[in-house]
């Protein structure tokens, strides 16, 4: 029985590890406000966890920090805007749109707009490939001069092909 007792004296201090932060709100706006701000800050400690989730220090502080401001009465953007002055837009999950952000917000689709346009002038080159290649057709006549090959070129051409085709 003494050991039994001595084993839950041990295990008691564990318990301390799975305290939970218990904010008071003064009214229900506040509390549904704080759980949407802690769940779209990130972290800067942690990698990709929000500061509602994450177990670090910073989290912890920055939670309490939250809850001091929206207590204080400040607004939801004047609380991202402390986030972002003391962290950097790193903060926000999803950041605002500015000179710094505007390749995050736009560069995929300047880089969808450019896949399109290299595929069409792809098959465009392609197509008007084959149509030239259906427009001349090798006859027994040979080549002209006017296919882009001088006058000489062209009677040198068409006695090397004369002579290949009577072998």
């Amino acid at each position: 029985m003494i050991r039994f007792v001595q084993m839950l004296l041990l295990l008691l201090p564990l318990s301390a590890y799975a305290t939970i932060d218990a904010y008071e709100f003064s009214n229900q706006e506040n509390e549904k406000r704080f759980h949407e701000l802690t769940h779209e800050l990130r972290c800067p400690k942690c990698q990709n966890q929000n500061i509602a989730d994450s177990d670090a220090p910073l989290a912890t502080d920055l939670r309490r920090e939250v809850h001091r401001m929206l207590e204080s009465g400040e607004s939801n953007d004047e609380i991202a805007d402390f986030m972002v002055t003391r962290y950097g837009d790193f903060v926000l999950y999803r950041p605002r749109v500015n000179e710094t952000t505007w390749l995050l917000w736009y560069g995929p689709f300047v880089l969808l707009g450019v896949g399109i346009l290299v595929v069409v002038l792809i098959s465009r080159n392609r197509r008007q490939g084959k149509v030239e290649a259906t427009e001349k057709p090798m006859t027994g006549s040979g080549y002209k001069a006017s296919e882009g090959l001088s006058t000489g070129e062209a009677d040198r051409l068409n006695t090397l092909l004369q002579r290949d085709s009577d072998q």
